[in-house]
Protein backbone atom coordinates (compact mmCIF):
# COMPACT_ATOMS: atom_id res chain seq x y z
CA UNK A 1 0.00 0.00 0.00
CA UNK A 2 1.03 3.63 -0.07
CA UNK A 3 1.40 3.73 3.19
CA UNK A 4 4.91 1.00 2.87
CA UNK A 5 6.14 3.54 -0.03
CA UNK A 6 6.28 6.14 2.32
CA UNK A 7 7.77 4.19 4.77
CA UNK A 8 10.37 2.81 2.74
CA UNK A 9 11.57 6.43 1.54
CA UNK A 10 11.63 8.03 5.18
CA UNK A 11 13.83 5.21 6.51
CA UNK A 12 16.12 5.51 3.65
CA UNK A 13 16.26 8.98 3.70
CA UNK A 14 17.65 9.15 7.24
CA UNK A 15 20.22 5.87 6.55
CA UNK A 16 21.16 8.38 3.27
CA UNK A 17 21.54 11.20 5.26
CA UNK A 18 22.87 9.85 8.86
CA UNK A 19 19.90 12.21 10.49
CA UNK A 20 16.28 11.54 12.07
CA UNK A 21 14.68 14.02 11.11
CA UNK A 22 12.20 14.74 8.47
CA UNK A 23 10.15 18.04 8.15
CA UNK A 24 6.26 17.52 7.33
CA UNK A 25 3.68 19.94 6.33
CA UNK A 26 0.00 21.19 7.96
CA UNK A 27 -2.74 18.95 6.71
CA UNK A 28 -0.56 16.65 5.25
CA UNK A 29 -1.45 12.57 5.18
CA UNK A 30 0.91 10.18 4.36
CA UNK A 31 -0.56 6.99 5.51
CA UNK A 32 -1.24 4.99 9.07
CA UNK A 33 1.55 2.82 10.00
CA UNK A 34 3.72 4.62 12.37
CA UNK A 35 6.41 6.15 10.02
CA UNK A 36 3.83 7.85 7.79
CA UNK A 37 1.22 8.35 10.52
CA UNK A 38 3.90 10.89 12.51
CA UNK A 39 4.13 12.70 9.04
CA UNK A 40 0.08 12.93 9.23
CA UNK A 41 -1.39 16.03 10.77
CA UNK A 42 -5.17 14.45 10.70
CA UNK A 43 -5.85 13.83 14.10
CA UNK A 44 -8.49 11.81 13.85
CA UNK A 45 -5.67 8.70 12.18
CA UNK A 46 -2.86 10.16 14.89
CA UNK A 47 -5.39 9.70 17.77
CA UNK A 48 -5.16 5.72 18.12
CA UNK A 49 -1.47 5.88 18.68
CA UNK A 50 0.10 5.71 21.68
CA UNK A 51 1.40 8.71 23.15
CA UNK A 52 4.99 9.78 22.29
CA UNK A 53 4.90 7.39 19.80
CA UNK A 54 5.01 9.46 16.84
CA UNK A 55 8.40 11.29 16.49
CA UNK A 56 11.06 11.94 14.21
CA UNK A 57 8.70 14.83 12.27
CA UNK A 58 8.88 18.71 12.47
CA UNK A 59 6.02 20.33 11.24
CA UNK A 60 6.02 23.35 9.33
CA UNK A 61 2.68 25.15 7.51
CA UNK A 62 1.74 24.33 4.03
CA UNK A 63 1.37 27.18 1.59
CA UNK A 64 -1.49 29.66 1.82
CA UNK A 65 -1.73 28.02 5.54
CA UNK A 66 -2.41 31.03 8.30
CA UNK A 67 -0.90 33.29 6.02
CA UNK A 68 2.39 32.48 7.16
CA UNK A 69 5.42 32.10 4.67
CA UNK A 70 6.77 28.86 5.72
CA UNK A 71 9.16 28.64 3.54
CA UNK A 72 11.20 32.39 4.60
CA UNK A 73 10.47 30.17 8.30
CA UNK A 74 12.21 27.15 7.30
CA UNK A 75 15.15 29.13 5.78
CA UNK A 76 15.93 31.06 8.70
CA UNK A 77 15.72 28.67 10.72
CA UNK A 78 18.03 26.15 9.31
CA UNK A 79 20.69 29.29 9.08
CA UNK A 80 19.85 30.11 12.65
CA UNK A 81 22.08 27.80 15.11
CA UNK A 82 19.83 28.43 17.94
CA UNK A 83 16.65 28.24 16.52
CA UNK A 84 16.20 24.27 17.96
CA UNK A 85 15.89 23.05 14.59
CA UNK A 86 17.65 19.44 14.18
CA UNK A 87 18.43 19.39 10.27
CA UNK A 88 16.22 17.14 8.75
CA UNK A 89 17.08 14.56 6.25
CA UNK A 90 14.54 14.95 4.09
CA UNK A 91 11.16 17.00 3.45
CA UNK A 92 8.31 15.00 2.65
CA UNK A 93 5.41 16.41 0.89
CA UNK A 94 2.06 16.27 -1.26
CA UNK A 95 1.91 18.78 -4.18
CA UNK A 96 -1.19 18.95 -3.57
CA UNK A 97 -3.12 17.31 -0.49
CA UNK A 98 -5.99 14.74 -1.20
CA UNK A 99 -7.31 13.87 2.46
CA UNK A 100 -6.24 17.49 4.00
CA UNK A 101 -8.43 19.56 1.92
CA UNK A 102 -7.06 19.41 -1.33
CA UNK A 103 -4.73 22.42 -1.08
CA UNK A 104 -2.35 22.97 -3.90
CA UNK A 105 0.95 24.13 -3.88
CA UNK A 106 1.84 26.80 -6.66
CA UNK A 107 4.54 26.25 -9.01
CA UNK A 108 6.74 29.02 -7.22
CA UNK A 109 6.60 27.54 -3.73
CA UNK A 110 7.37 24.19 -4.78
CA UNK A 111 10.74 25.67 -6.60
CA UNK A 112 11.62 27.71 -3.66
CA UNK A 113 11.10 24.63 -1.44
CA UNK A 114 13.57 22.50 -3.98
CA UNK A 115 16.13 25.14 -4.00
CA UNK A 116 16.03 25.60 0.22
CA UNK A 117 16.40 21.77 0.16
CA UNK A 118 19.22 21.58 -2.31
CA UNK A 119 21.11 24.38 -0.63
CA UNK A 120 21.66 22.61 2.26
CA UNK A 121 21.92 18.84 1.81
CA UNK A 122 17.97 17.67 2.85
CA UNK A 123 15.98 15.34 0.28
CA UNK A 124 13.09 16.07 -0.86
CA UNK A 125 10.13 13.44 -1.01
CA UNK A 126 7.11 14.02 -2.94
CA UNK A 127 4.05 12.05 -2.34
CA UNK A 128 2.49 11.26 -5.44
CA UNK A 129 -0.01 8.12 -3.96
CA UNK A 130 -2.77 10.26 -4.50
CA UNK A 131 -1.89 13.30 -6.80
CA UNK A 132 0.21 11.05 -9.31
CA UNK A 133 -0.43 8.43 -11.99
CA UNK A 134 -2.26 11.35 -13.62
CA UNK A 135 -4.24 12.60 -11.21
CA UNK A 136 -3.35 16.28 -11.19
CA UNK A 137 -3.30 15.98 -15.13
CA UNK A 138 0.41 14.68 -15.90
CA UNK A 139 1.75 11.81 -15.24
CA UNK A 140 3.70 13.15 -12.13
CA UNK A 141 1.88 16.17 -10.24
CA UNK A 142 4.99 18.29 -9.82
CA UNK A 143 6.04 18.48 -13.59
CA UNK A 144 4.19 21.56 -14.18
CA UNK A 145 7.06 22.97 -11.74
CA UNK A 146 9.95 21.85 -13.06
CA UNK A 147 11.48 20.41 -9.83
CA UNK A 148 13.51 16.95 -10.06
CA UNK A 149 12.18 15.16 -6.31
CA UNK A 150 15.55 13.15 -4.97
CA UNK A 151 12.24 10.15 -4.13
CA UNK A 152 8.84 10.12 -5.28
CA UNK A 153 6.24 7.51 -3.50
CA UNK A 154 3.47 5.73 -6.00
CA UNK A 155 0.69 3.83 -5.03
CA UNK A 156 -3.40 3.23 -5.86
CA UNK A 157 -3.96 3.32 -9.20
CA UNK A 158 -0.17 2.71 -10.68
CA UNK A 159 -1.11 -1.19 -10.34
CA UNK A 160 -3.22 -0.39 -13.48
CA UNK A 161 -5.97 -2.65 -12.52
CA UNK A 162 -6.67 -1.84 -8.41
CA UNK A 163 -3.72 -4.64 -7.87
CA UNK A 164 -1.63 -3.84 -4.38
CA UNK A 165 1.49 -2.04 -5.97
CA UNK A 166 3.68 0.78 -3.94
CA UNK A 167 6.74 1.58 -5.51
CA UNK A 168 9.30 4.15 -4.58
CA UNK A 169 11.17 6.20 -7.29
CA UNK A 170 14.65 7.39 -6.71
CA UNK A 171 17.81 8.93 -8.05
CA UNK A 172 20.81 6.45 -8.22
CA UNK A 173 23.01 7.40 -5.60
CA UNK A 174 20.43 6.73 -3.17
CA UNK A 175 20.39 3.14 -4.17
CA UNK A 176 22.02 2.25 -1.52
CA UNK A 177 20.44 -0.81 0.56
CA UNK A 178 22.31 -3.89 0.54
CA UNK A 179 20.04 -7.15 -1.76
CA UNK A 180 17.07 -8.05 0.73
CA UNK A 181 18.12 -5.10 3.30
CA UNK A 182 14.17 -3.85 2.95
CA UNK A 183 11.59 -6.16 1.59
CA UNK A 184 8.87 -8.23 2.66
CA UNK A 185 7.13 -11.45 2.42
CA UNK A 186 3.97 -10.16 0.14
CA UNK A 187 5.92 -8.00 -1.38
CA UNK A 188 6.34 -7.57 -5.81
CA UNK A 189 2.89 -8.91 -6.42
CA UNK A 190 3.61 -10.73 -10.44
CA UNK A 191 -0.29 -9.87 -11.27
CA UNK A 192 0.26 -6.06 -10.39
CA UNK A 193 3.52 -5.97 -12.21
CA UNK A 194 1.99 -7.44 -15.56
CA UNK A 195 -1.16 -4.69 -15.20
CA UNK A 196 0.71 -2.01 -13.98
CA UNK A 197 3.52 -2.24 -16.97
CA UNK A 198 -0.24 -2.75 -19.37
CA UNK A 199 -1.55 0.47 -17.99
CA UNK A 200 1.48 2.40 -18.58
CA UNK A 201 1.67 0.82 -22.35
CA UNK A 202 -1.59 1.51 -23.02
CA UNK A 203 -2.70 5.09 -21.38
CA UNK A 204 0.62 6.83 -21.54
CA UNK A 205 2.60 6.23 -25.18
CA UNK A 206 1.09 9.33 -26.30
CA UNK A 207 -0.51 12.38 -25.07
CA UNK A 208 -4.17 11.24 -25.64
CA UNK A 209 -4.99 10.12 -22.26
CA UNK A 210 -3.66 13.71 -20.59
CA UNK A 211 -5.73 15.20 -23.11
CA UNK A 212 -8.88 13.13 -21.98
CA UNK A 213 -8.45 13.87 -18.57
CA UNK A 214 -7.98 17.26 -18.75
CA UNK A 215 -10.87 17.45 -20.98
CA UNK A 216 -12.89 15.81 -17.98
CA UNK A 217 -10.87 17.75 -15.74
CA UNK A 218 -12.86 20.91 -17.30
CA UNK A 219 -16.61 19.88 -17.23
CA UNK A 220 -16.11 18.92 -13.45
CA UNK A 221 -14.61 22.70 -12.87
CA UNK A 222 -17.34 24.13 -14.74
CA UNK A 223 -20.11 22.26 -12.71
CA UNK A 224 -18.30 23.45 -9.71
CA UNK A 225 -17.62 26.87 -10.40
CA UNK A 226 -21.46 27.59 -11.47
CA UNK A 227 -22.81 26.04 -7.96
CA UNK A 228 -20.50 28.09 -6.42
CA UNK A 229 -21.78 31.32 -7.97
CA UNK A 230 -25.68 30.26 -7.70
CA UNK A 231 -25.24 28.87 -4.06
CA UNK A 232 -23.31 31.35 -2.32
CA UNK A 233 -24.90 30.11 0.88
CA UNK A 234 -23.53 26.74 0.42
CA UNK A 235 -20.06 27.26 -1.21
CA UNK A 236 -16.82 28.82 -1.28
CA UNK A 237 -14.69 27.95 -3.65
CA UNK A 238 -13.18 25.45 -6.18
CA UNK A 239 -10.34 23.40 -5.00
CA UNK A 240 -7.55 20.70 -6.54
CA UNK A 241 -6.00 20.49 -9.55
CA UNK A 242 -7.15 18.32 -12.82
CA UNK A 243 -9.16 15.12 -11.81
CA UNK A 244 -8.01 15.72 -8.14
CA UNK A 245 -10.64 18.71 -7.90
CA UNK A 246 -13.31 19.30 -4.90
CA UNK A 247 -15.97 21.92 -3.73
CA UNK A 248 -15.39 23.58 -0.60
CA UNK A 249 -18.59 23.95 1.16
CA UNK A 250 -19.11 26.67 4.26
CA UNK A 251 -18.89 23.23 6.71
CA UNK A 252 -18.76 20.04 7.12
CA UNK A 253 -22.34 19.67 7.93
CA UNK A 254 -23.47 20.61 3.87
CA UNK A 255 -20.69 18.59 2.46
CA UNK A 256 -21.88 15.16 4.47
CA UNK A 257 -25.16 16.01 3.60
CA UNK A 258 -24.41 16.29 -0.25
CA UNK A 259 -22.30 13.23 0.28
CA UNK A 260 -25.28 11.31 1.72
CA UNK A 261 -27.66 12.41 -0.90
CA UNK A 262 -25.69 11.16 -3.72
CA UNK A 263 -24.79 7.95 -2.23
CA UNK A 264 -28.88 7.99 -1.94
CA UNK A 265 -28.81 8.25 -6.02
CA UNK A 266 -26.20 5.53 -6.35
CA UNK A 267 -23.24 7.59 -6.21
CA UNK A 268 -19.99 7.30 -3.73
CA UNK A 269 -18.48 10.53 -3.51
CA UNK A 270 -16.54 11.54 -0.31
CA UNK A 271 -14.80 14.38 1.59
CA UNK A 272 -11.65 15.70 2.75
CA UNK A 273 -10.63 18.99 4.68
CA UNK A 274 -9.63 19.71 8.60
CA UNK A 275 -13.66 19.31 8.78
CA UNK A 276 -14.47 17.33 6.04
CA UNK A 277 -15.44 20.93 4.76
CA UNK A 278 -14.70 19.17 0.83
CA UNK A 279 -16.43 17.78 -1.77
CA UNK A 280 -14.31 15.82 -3.08
CA UNK A 281 -14.44 14.86 -6.62
CA UNK A 282 -12.19 11.72 -7.94
CA UNK A 283 -13.59 10.08 -10.55
CA UNK A 284 -11.68 7.68 -12.34
CA UNK A 285 -9.41 8.65 -14.70
CA UNK A 286 -10.89 6.13 -17.53
CA UNK A 287 -14.57 7.44 -17.13
CA UNK A 288 -16.55 7.92 -20.12
CA UNK A 289 -18.26 11.13 -21.02
CA UNK A 290 -21.52 9.98 -20.67
CA UNK A 291 -20.77 8.46 -17.08
CA UNK A 292 -19.57 11.72 -16.29
CA UNK A 293 -21.99 13.62 -17.30
CA UNK A 294 -24.47 10.99 -15.29
CA UNK A 295 -22.15 11.55 -11.63
CA UNK A 296 -22.31 15.56 -12.34
CA UNK A 297 -26.51 15.71 -12.96
CA UNK A 298 -26.49 13.40 -9.71
CA UNK A 299 -24.42 16.27 -8.14
CA UNK A 300 -26.25 19.42 -8.80
CA UNK A 301 -29.41 16.79 -8.24
CA UNK A 302 -27.81 16.77 -4.18
CA UNK A 303 -26.87 20.27 -4.20
CA UNK A 304 -30.21 21.10 -5.10
CA UNK A 305 -32.01 19.12 -2.39
CA UNK A 306 -29.36 20.14 0.31
CA UNK A 307 -30.17 24.35 -0.63
CA UNK A 308 -33.83 23.36 -0.68
CA UNK A 309 -33.19 22.35 2.82
CA UNK A 310 -30.97 25.12 4.03
CA UNK A 311 -33.26 28.19 2.60
CA UNK A 312 -36.16 26.29 4.43
CA UNK A 313 -34.32 26.17 7.34
CA UNK A 314 -33.16 29.54 7.37
CA UNK A 315 -36.37 31.06 6.44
Amino acid sequence: TGTNAVEAALKLARKAKGRSSVVAFTNGFHGCTAGALAATGNQHHRQGAPDGSLSGITRLPYEGYAGVDSLALFETMLNDNSAGMDKPAAVLLETVQGEGGLNVASNQWLQRLSKICKAHDILLIVDDIQAGCGRTGTFFSFEPSGITPDMVTLSKSIGGYGLPMAVVLLKPELDIWKPGEHNGTFRGNNHAFITAATALKIYWSNSDFEQHIQNSSDKVAKVIEKNVARFPQLFIKLKGRGMMIGIECQNGAIASDIARSCFAKGMIIETAGPNDEVVKFFCPLTITESELEQGLTIFEQAVENIAEKHFKKAS
